[in-house]
């Protein structure tokens, strides 16, 4: 008799400020530590956002403050690993907070499919990519990237996660030092395809190559009832 596939919430939850994202976040880790939450792909968009990781300093901002203000970009110190990175409109960026023992799955194992479904994703669109040469993560077409991950561990859970350049504006990148490459730069689906991607529409493609990849099966739900579970999530 065959196993079931183990089953994984989904939610598109629009454009959501980053910090609000990662309080929503936390909750998720903590019910999963509880033993009473439930695996779940979060795939969203955020305003203009730097985003620096464990491993960044404050070397990796290019713009002064007053140029911040002038952009409107916020800058978050997070707890995810990796170094500076962008995230703004027209970037999907995904979340999937999950039970890696559940899943039956290791840490470079999981970092593996994580990078082949966004890679099948992007053939979808016909665009050629691989994961980086070592000591590089994300995915990557030829020496530009187009997709950077950054994760975090507490104990089996993992969360944070990809985020993908579809329609991003790339000046923004600009501003940082991205991933702690001064000299590899990013690019986006419309830059290599000529292609003007929908998010939203680009969430629920790249959700069908998420579950072929980690063999689940995805139950969508509204954003409101994910929100209604409450706690940090009601701030979204």
């Amino acid at each position: 008799m065959s196993r079931s596939r183990p089953r994984v919430r989904a939610c598109w939850l629009g454009s959501v400020p980053y910090r609000q994202a990662w309080d929503l976040q936390a909750e998720l880790v903590g019910e999963l530590r509880s033993g009473a939450g439930v695996d779940t792909l979060l795939l969203l968009e955020h305003p203009h956002v730097f985003t620096m990781g464990k491993a960044a300093v404050p070397e990796h901002l290019l713009w002064d403050e007053a140029e911040r203000a002038r952009r409107d970009v916020e800058v978050v110190w997070s707890d995810r690993g990796g170094e500076a990175t962008y995230h703004g409109p027209g970037q999907l960026v995904g979340y999937p907070v999950v039970d890696l023992a559940r899943l039956e799955v290791t840490i470079p194992r999981y970092l593996q499919l994580l990078e082949r479904s966004l890679i099948e994703f992007l053939g979808s669109l016909g665009v050629d990519s691989e994961p980086g040469a070592p000591g590089l993560t994300g995915v990557w077409r030829r020496d530009e990237k187009l997709a950077a991950i950054g994760i975090k561990l507490n104990r089996s859970v993992v969360s944070h996660g990809f985020a993908l350049n579809l329609t991003t504006d790339l000046a923004y990148f600009q501003g940082i030092v991205p991933c702690g490459h001064a000299d590899l730069r990013p690019t986006s689906v419309e830059a290599v395809t000529g292609r003007r991607i929908d998010t939203e529409k680009a969430a629920g493609g790249y959700s069908r190559n998420f579950a072929d990849v980690f063999g689940v099966d995805l139950d969508w739900v509204e954003s409101s009832s994910l929100i209604a579970a409450g706690g940090a999530s009601s701030r979204l």
